[in-house]
C-alpha cells in the first residue's frame, strides 16, 4: 500500500500532466477537478448559498420532502457512500432519516479535497455520535476500489448534479466503473439538474457578487501556488455561456488582451491571444430521456424519480 507521501507525489504528477496537456492544447482547457483545493472548496460552499445558485437548495428541498421515501425505496440496513461529498451538508438530511430507521450506520464520504472531508467528519461526528464516518480521499471518476471492500447493502449518493461536469459518454463510463464495484441489491441515488431557461441558468454560474468568478479564477491561483506560475488573475475574465445545442453551461477564463504566462516547475510557456479562452468546466442540463439513457447505459435500472414542484431538479434511484 502506498504511503500518504507517495500518494501526494502521484497526485502532483497527475495534476502536472493535466495542466501541461490542457494548456498546450488548442483550444486550451483545464479539468474541473482542479477547482477543489482548500480555497476552491470554501468558495464553492459560498456559491451553494448564493440566491442565484438554485441547485443546492432545490435538491435539499427534495431530500427534506422525500428522505424517508427515498431510503425506504433503497432498502433496509443501508451503508451510505457519497461520491464527491465535499462537506456533506445536504447528506445530513438523509443521514438523520437513516439513523431514525437504524440505530447505527456507516457513512463513507469520498472526495479529492482532504480539508472538505475533515470538516465533514468534524461536523457529522458532533451531530450524529452514533454514525461511523470513514472518509476516503480519492478521485471517484476512475472507480473506487474501496467500494468492493464495503460489506452489506450500499446506497451510493452521486448528488449535486456533479455528473453534469462530464460529457455524456464519460458519464456513462463513470457509472459503469461505479457499477463494477457494487453488488446485487445495491443502489445509486443520482441527483441531476434539468434543462431550463438560460435566464435561470446563466445567473447561477455568473452571480452578481462575483463569487463564481473568484471560484473560476482560483484555478489560476492554484497553478501559481503549486507550479510557481505567474498568472495575473485580474488579467482574466470569467465567462459563463449556455450552449443550447449541447444542453450545457460552459465556463471559461478569457484573456481580454494578448499575454504570456510561464510555469517554471513545468518548464511551460503559455501564450494567449486577445480574446482567447481557457475552458474550465461544463455543466450538462438533462431531459428525462437523457437521464434514463445514461443510467441504463451505465448498467443500472432506473426505479424511481423525485423532483421539486417546479421540476427544476431530479433525484433518481437506480438499482444494480
Amino acid at each position: 500500500m502506498a504511503t500518504s507521501k507517495q500518494l501526494q507525489f502521484l497526485a502532483s504528477d497527475a495534476t502536472a500532466r493535466a495542466v501541461r496537456d490542457g494548456l498546450a492544447a488548442a483550444p486550451k482547457h483545464l479539468p474541473a477537478w482542479l477547482f477543489y483545493d482548500e480555497a476552491g472548496s470554501a468558495l464553492f460552499e459560498q456559491i451553494t448559498e448564493l440566491p442565484e445558485y438554485y441547485l443546492t437548495r432545490t435538491e435539499r428541498s427534495i431530500f427534506e420532502a422525500y428522505a424517508g421515501e427515498i431510503l425506504r425505496a433503497a432498502g433496509p440496513a443501508l451503508t451510505l457512500v457519497e461520491l464527491g461529498a465535499g462537506t456533506a451538508s445536504k447528506t445530513r438530511i438523509l443521514l438523520e432519516e437513516l439513523l431514525q430507521r437504524q440505530s447505527r450506520a456507516l457513512f463513507y464520504p469520498i472526495d479529492v479535497s482532504p480539508s472538505a472531508l475533515q470538516e465533514a467528519v468534524k461536523h457529522l461526528g458532533q451531530q450524529f455520535p452514533q454514525l461511523r464516518v470513514n472518509p476516503i480521499v480519492a478521485d471517484y471518476t476512475g472507480g473506487v476500489e474501496a467500494l468492493n471492500r464495503i460489506s452489506g447493502r450500499k446506497l451510493v449518493l452521486y448528488i449535486g448534479s456533479s455528473i453534469g461536469n462530464f460529457h455524456p459518454d464519460e458519464s456513462v463510463r463513470i457509472l459503469r466503473r461505479i457499477r463494477r464495484s457494487l453488488s446485487a441489491g445495491d443502489a445509486l441515488l443520482l441527483g441531476a439538474d434539468f434543462a431550463k431557461s438560460p435566464k435561470i441558468l446563466v445567473p447561477a454560474y455568473d452571480d452578481l457578487q462575483g463569487v463564481t468568478a473568484a471560484f473560476n479564477k482560483n484555478i489560476l491561483a492554484r497553478l501559481n501556488r503549486e507550479f510557481e506560475a505567474d498568472f495575473n488573475l485580474d488579467a482574466f475574465r470569467h465567462v459563463a455561456l449556455w450552449n443550447k445545442r449541447c444542453s450545457r453551461m460552459e465556463i471559461y477564463l478569457e484573456s481580454p488582451s494578448e499575454q504570456s504566462v510561464f510555469l517554471p516547475l513545468l518548464d511551460l510557456d503559455v501564450r494567449l491571444a486577445s480574446g482567447e479562452r481557457i475552458h474550465t468546466e461544463n455543466s450538462y442540463k438533462y431531459t428525462s430521456n437523457m437521464i434514463g439513457s445514461i443510467i441504463r447505459e451505465g448498467g443500472f435500472k432506473l426505479e424511481q424519480t423525485w423532483t421539486d414542484r417546479r421540476e427544476w431538479f431530479g433525484v433518481h434511484l437506480a438499482r444494480v
